[in-house]
């Protein structure tokens, strides 16, 4: 490969790293297509709970679908082929790699954010579903679009081999994507609506592990578990909800005002006021999360004067639950 190869490519910041990766893919290929958009045509939208998967020592908690659904889902609704390669070979892994640069393609990968060293400290834990582009080599070093940093940055051929072969839950394997073929143009209404009715079954559904039923499971558990598990474990439970909903630059919520701007840009596109109506409940909510956020984080760091503050939290987040639950069936019915 030459010594020198930079792919004439467009960084532009974003609120969450997926959305972000095919948001500036899509526009490298001469689509507009904001980050919203993505986020809500692939039903990113999610509150998931699974007791029997453990991160950090804790189980999981996301308030989004899977690492690669959002591009997968989006893709097969507008229309567009994505191909995906894993690796068990770090050599081949770069081989391909450079290949697709060497091709004037930017690639997508999926890494873990624990060693990557142009990460804040404190961002840094055991999460192996970041995504980023990269977009060109020079020398030894690879050139990096990461769409939740304000500009863009380097990694070493050592560097990234590390993120790309983490080790640990959800392991990227050398984890490598990139569209392949486009429509001429993209149908954006049916997408919506599509991705809308998705999202809408996910949060509403009757399986506990998923949707407003989820959040009422987490909100019973916060008040069982300081006397099953004690004070210390219930705390590093918290932190655990707490961090995957800030999860990486996305801010308390922050997946609810995501999705309050797709309603919002969804609304203008088909021409339907009841989404604009919408967006602004979703926002509502998302400050809602964001408060849950801040009262549980004071608990778990002891700053909370409250006795009964792990009561508190969890009708907090019952709240919520019945809001998302009325929210999510209004909005069904507004796309019918």
């Amino acid at each position: 490969m030459s010594e020198s190869l930079k792919i004439d490519f467009a960084h532009k910041q974003s609120a969450h790293c997926e959305n972000g990766v095919v948001s500036n893919l899509m526009r490298h290929n001469g689509f507009e297509v904001s980050e919203p958009l993505v986020f809500g045509i692939g039903s990113g939208l999610l509150f998931s709970y699974l007791p029997f998967i453990k991160v950090n020592y804790a189980p999981v908690f996301t308030y989004r679908v899977m690492p690669g659904m959002i591009f997968d889902r989006f893709a097969k609704r507008v229309g567009i082929k994505v191909k995906r390669e894993k690796f068990s070979n770090p050599a081949t892994a770069k081989f391909r790699l450079d290949e697709n640069l060497e091709n004037d393609n930017p690639v997508a990968l999926q890494v873990g954010v624990y060693q990557l060293p142009y990460f804040p400290e404190e961002y840094r834990f055991h999460f192996n579903a970041h995504n980023m582009v990269v977009y060109g080599k020079e020398g030894n070093t690879y050139l990096i679009s990461d769409p939740v940093m304000e500009g863009v940055t380097t990694l070493t051929d050592k560097e990234l081999e590390k993120v790309r072969f983490a080790k640990g839950a959800f392991a990227p394997k050398g984890h490598m994507y990139y569209p392949t073929a486009f429509p001429e143009e993209l149908e954006l209404e049916k997408a919506i609506v599509k991705g809308i009715k998705h999202t809408c079954r996910d949060m509403t559904s009757p399986v506990p592990l998923v949707g407003t039923k989820a959040m009422r499971w987490v909100a019973k558990n916060i008040r069982k578990w300081p006397k099953k598990l004690g004070t210390k474990k219930t705390n590093h439970y918290l932190g655990q909800i707490v961090r995957m909903q800030e999860e990486i630059g996305t801010g308390g919520g922050g997946f609810r005002f995501i999705y309050a701007a797709f309603l919002q840009e969804a609304g203008k596109i088909l021409d339907n006021t009841a989404l604009l109506e919408l967006s602004k409940e979703m926002t509502q909510i998302g400050d809602e999360w964001r408060g849950f956020a801040v009262d549980a984080s004071r608990i778990y760091k002891n700053r909370s004067g409250q006795t009964d503050g792990y009561n508190n939290i969890a009708d907090q987040l019952e709240a919520i639950a019945n809001k998302e639950e009325a929210f999510f069936k209004k909005l069904k019915r507004a796309v019918k």
